[in-house]
This record gives C-alpha cells, structure tokens and sequence, in this order.
C-alpha cells in the first residue's frame, strides 16, 4: 500500500504553528522573568534595568534575588523561610487536589465511557457545563454555600443535625472543595478519552478466567488507562501549584501559596525580581521533573530490536 507523504513544506507549517506559539507565548515570557530576576532595583521602580556593567561590559547579576528564597536575611538555616514553606504547602495542596480530582473523577469517566454511543455527549456537555460560566462566579458561589450562614450550614440546622454553624469557610477542607471542584473536568477529560478506546472485552475475558470485579478492574482497568491517569493527574497538578483565586477566596491566612506569595512580592512590595524569581523557581520544579520523566518512560516506551 503507498504512503500518503505529507509535503515538505506543509510538514514544516505543521510542526512549525506550535514551535512559534511555545517560542512566542512561553520561551520569550520566560527569558523576560529570567532576566528580570537578576536585577538590582535598588531605590528604582523600574525593573527593566541592565543587568551588565555599563562601563566593563561583564555581566552584573544579584543572585540575592534566588538566595533569599531559601536563606533567611539573618543568614540562619536553609530552606526555613515563607518562600520555601509556601511552595511545600502549594505543592502539598496541589497533590492533595490532584489525588480527589482522581477519585471522585475516574467513576465519573468510567461511567461514561460505558454509556450508549447516544447518551455520550450530553454527558460530557454536563461535565463541560461549568466552563459556560465565570471562573470568579464559581469559587464565589462557593463563598456562598460553605459560609457561616450559607446554604450548608442553614440546609444542616433546619434538619437539626446541628445547632450551630459549622466552621467550613476560610479552611483546608474550603479550600480543597473549591480547588477538586475548578479542576475536576481536567481530570474527567483525558480519563475518558483513554477509556472509551478500551475494549471491554478484555474484562469479560478476565470474569471468565475466574477474576472478580475489583480484581479485573484493578489488573486490566487501570493499567490500561494508565495514560490518561497521567495526563489527567499532570493537567490538574501543575495550574494547582501555582492557583491564586481560589485560596485567595477560600482559603484562610494560614493557607498562602506561592500564588498569593509573588502576588504580594510583584504588587505590594514592589520586588519584582525577587517575584520572578520566585515564578522562575516555581517552573523549574515543576517542568525539571515532568521532563526527567518524560525522558525515561519515552526511552523504556520505545521497541526493542
């Protein structure tokens, strides 16, 4: 059978439209944020100032702007600082968020992968219902239900499982509700996208070697739909680290990320490169271990001779 060749220079159109989009709306950002955390202010408001001497020519970089992330001004133990602390809590929130976001959203995907053909896309319209609406609108309705005097606690009193609010807002659990409930169709998505390719009649062959439910399910489900647990897991884990809004809205004082940090860095204090630092460390830990990853599972995927 003859091979449908794609031409040179429509091959070159294809893969050249995301390369351009990456070197324009991520690569250049970045080497502007790169830049922008060498710099020494000092009493300036600017932050574009040149990072070299102007009279020598050689470089003058303030590594202080990275230093002070993981060192405190006082030249005390490393790593014990809000910086290093809000990214350990971003991170730990960020899993946490992932981890329900599977849970509650893998049944949800195997249930509609295993629905008739007809019934698919009304199903995946109501999972894709909330983007139809403002993000801000969502996390404050949130506000709404989970308040001293919102719908939940009034809902509860009037049952009479309880005689007074439940303190539910400007907490871990409000926080990690509103963040499962925003990120909840990433992880649905790329789910069902691997399990409605699965074929079902590998489990029907498990039940006849003798397998139970759980046990099909757990040897031939989820490895099989191992890919979209990763894809799914990594679209929700990484905008969870660096979110803003939600713990901003839900979140109470002890629950700043490193979202709320760079904020606080950029606009009230006015360090701007001690912010970008910050972003600029942020992305190295979440980028240097997706591409270690990625790395080695490209090299053990690919076939043997």
């Amino acid at each position: 059978m003859a091979r449908l060749s794609i031409p040179k220079p429509g091959r070159r159109f294809v893969i050249g439209v995301p390369y351009t989009w990456l070197v324009l709306f991520f690569f250049l950002p970045f080497l502007i944020l790169l830049y922008i955390s060498f710099v020494d202010m000092g009493n300036d408001i600017a932050p574009f100032k040149p990072i070299w001497n102007t009279e020598t020519g050689l470089l003058k970089l303030k590594y202080e702007n990275y230093l002070s992330i993981f060192r405190t001004a006082d030249g005390g133990a490393l790593f014990k600082t809000i910086y290093t602390e809000a990214y350990v809590r971003s991170i730990w929130y960020a899993l946490c968020t992932a981890v329900l976001c599977l849970v509650v959203g893998y049944p949800f995907s195997y249930f509609i992968a295993r629905s008739p053909a007809s019934v698919r896309p009304a199903l995946l319209m109501m999972v894709m219902l909330p983007f139809w609406t403002s993000f801000l609108l969502r996390v404050y309705a949130w506000k709404g239900i989970l308040a001293d005097q919102g719908v939940l606690n009034r809902t509860l009193m009037l049952l009479g499982l309880t005689d007074e609010p439940i303190l539910m807002l400007y907490t871990d659990i409000s926080m990690l509700v509103g963040m499962t409930y925003v990120y909840l169709p990433f992880m649905i998505l790329p789910l069902y996208a691997n399990l409605v390719k699965m074929d079902f009649r590998l489990l029907e062959a498990a039940y006849d070697l003798g397998a139970s439910p759980f046990k099909a399910f757990w040897l031939v489900t989820v490895p099989l739909s191992k890919a979209g647990i990763i894809a799914g897991f990594m679209l929700v884990f990484i905008p969870s680290v660096g979110e803003f809004v939600i713990p901003s809205l839900l979140g109470g004082p002890e629950n700043i990320m490193i979202g709320r940090v760079v904020w606080d860095e950029m606009f009230t204090s006015n360090n701007w490169p001690r912010a970008t630092a910050l972003a600029v460390v942020m992305i190295g830990l979440i980028v240097i271990p997706l591409a270690i990853y990625y790395h080695y599972t490209g090299d053990s995927a690919e076939p043997r001779n």
